[in-house]
């Protein structure tokens, strides 16, 4: 069996490893794209924020247009888990669940987070057209509408407020009935959110999002929801088995300017790293790590 060697190999190809695979392709480079398919762009119906989109974009589209573009500028994927990966002078040798065995120069580590959805029945076919996961992205959404809050305790509590900047009609509902401190209470009744504590068993609506119903059998109408249970998943083990540094929180610190991490060779970039999660920003990661990453192969390691 030949020897399978890269200049660079990428884990994950969600939206930042994506376009560092395009960038590298138009260096010339010979990559390779490990990834499981399992990211959470996966699950998103509608990005609303990114330019050129006005009318919003899948994240399945983004993937797929992502992947055909650095196919055809000779990059590489394959569909795996890296499961282990050890650094011995100036080369990396990846594992993988399916048994392969790779070699590479360079590692771009875009593993992303998941975000802790609970099994709340037709919930998926409305993430990103009616409900949503970031205020940042996309509180404009929920503008002078109705907007149910589907969270628990003291995090479904905090995305209710940071939503009253957008309206003041909310509901939160507090699935799984964690108890809500005095404290973030008051604030809520401050603000009139009205708090339902009641597990949330199905989405409501066909053509339109409509709101959801609770296990008793009650209805709760809205316009539009956003999720709050806390819990997301940072997918960092990999970077942790090379010992690269991360924050309590699981996220990966890295160079602000180049994105390398603090293990010589080893760059991160997308939700996986400490900043904000945005598409925007996973494409600009992912795109600066790759110049980075050219240059340092230019030195001939």
């Amino acid at each position: 069996m030949s020897r399978k060697t890269y200049d660079c190999i990428i884990i994950g190809a969600g939206i930042a490893g994506l376009q560092a695979a395009i960038q590298l392709g138009r260096y010339l480079r010979h990559v390779l794209v490990i990834d499981n398919q399992n990211g959470r762009s996966n699950l998103c119906r509608g990005y609303h924020n990114i330019l050129g989109w006005p009318e919003g974009v899948s994240g399945e589209t983004l993937r797929e247009l992502g992947k055909q573009q650095a196919t055809s500028l000779g990059i590489l994927f394959q569909q795996d888990t890296v499961s282990d990966v050890k650094k011995n002078k100036n080369e990396f040798t990846l594992q993988t669940v399916k048994g392969e065995t790779y070699h590479t120069k360079t590692v771009l580590i875009s593993t992303g987070v998941k975000d802790n959805i609970p099994k709340i029945k037709d919930i998926e076919q409305w993430l990103g057209r009616s409900i949503y996961v970031c205020p940042d992205c996309d509180g404009y959404e929920v503008k002078d509408k109705q907007a149910l809050v589907l969270g628990t305790g003291k995090t479904g509590a905090n995305l209710s407020l940071t939503l009253t900047y957008f309206t003041n009609r909310i509901t939160f509902i507090n699935h799984g009935g964690k108890v809500i401190e005095q404290e973030a209470k008051e604030k809520l009744q401050q603000k009139n959110i009205t708090i339902i504590d009641g597990e949330i068993e199905a989405i409501v609506g066909t053509e339109e999002f409509e709101g959801v119903q609770l296990a008793n059998g009650q209805v709760i109408n809205g316009d539009k929801a956003f999720i709050g249970f806390g819990g997301n998943k940072v997918h960092s083990e990999i970077a942790s088995k090379l010992g690269v540094e991360l924050l309590e929180n699981k996220h990966i610190l890295v160079d602000p300017r180049t994105k390398e991490t603090n293990i010589t060779n080893v760059w991160a970039a997308g939700d996986v790293v400490a900043h904000s999660e945005q598409v925007t920003i996973a494409m600009a990661d992912g795109c600066q790590a790759a110049i980075w990453i050219h240059k340092r192969l230019l030195q001939g390691i």
